[in-house]
């Protein structure tokens, strides 16, 4: 009787089945953030007055800065999967920790900037500009947690040097939702920002 061998026994066939999974994945997370979008853009139409309104604070310098950061880091993630696909376990273990590194301090100054808006009055009872932003901003640091966590299982990875040039799914898999992650959080600052312009 003839052996049966699987095709997922390939490293580079399970990468790229892998991948594929993650595109199905991100593909739904994507359709998640879309509706969201809309349903912003639908709420700001409806509403003729003015975004902030009176009294609300505008939104605050922070997310700048943070999305900078967040910029950054799918930088660095770019580095780390070259290295893994290159099989340089030092330059992946340092990569992979300076994005980590990064995707904390993302999430620490997305506290801090709601922070700084709770402090300034501005909750969920008082109009739907607050409601607005605590859903868009809350929805991606739920989802940044979420990668956050998976981030930090390969990068304990790559500091023992456990990924090789053949064989880095983790490091790939980390990469491709991370930078979703990005583009989303610049999709959804570029609505924040044009939801309180004088054109929308």
């Amino acid at each position: 009787m003839a052996n049966i061998i699987s095709p997922f026994e390939d490293p580079s066939t399970r990468l790229s089945a892998g991948r594929f999974g993650m595109l199905i994945f991100i593909a739904s997370l994507a359709m998640i953030f879309a509706a969201s979008i809309l349903g912003v853009m639908v709420v700001r139409l409806d509403d003729e007055g003015v975004w902030p309104p009176a009294g609300m604070p505008a939104l605050p310098l922070a997310l700048f800065w943070s999305s900078m950061v967040l910029i950054a880091s799918s930088g660095t993630q770019v580095l780390a999967s070259r290295a893994a696909a290159r099989g340089q376990g030092g330059a992946l273990r340092g990569w992979m920790l300076v994005t980590l590194a990064l995707a904390i301090t993302f999430l620490v100054m997305q506290g801090w900037a709601w922070s700084e808006l709770v402090d300034r009055g501005l909750d969920f009872s008082r109009h739907l500009y607050a409601w607005t932003f605590y859903f868009l901003t809350g929805l991606h640091a739920v989802h940044v947690i979420g990668g956050i966590i998976p981030m930090f299982f390969v990068t304990v990875r790559a500091v023992r040097l456990g990924y090789t040039a053949e064989n880095h799914r983790g490091v790939a898999y980390v990469a491709m939702y991370w930078h979703f992650l990005d583009v989303a959080w610049l999709t959804l600052y570029l609505t924040l920002l044009w939801g309180v312009s004088d054109f929308a």
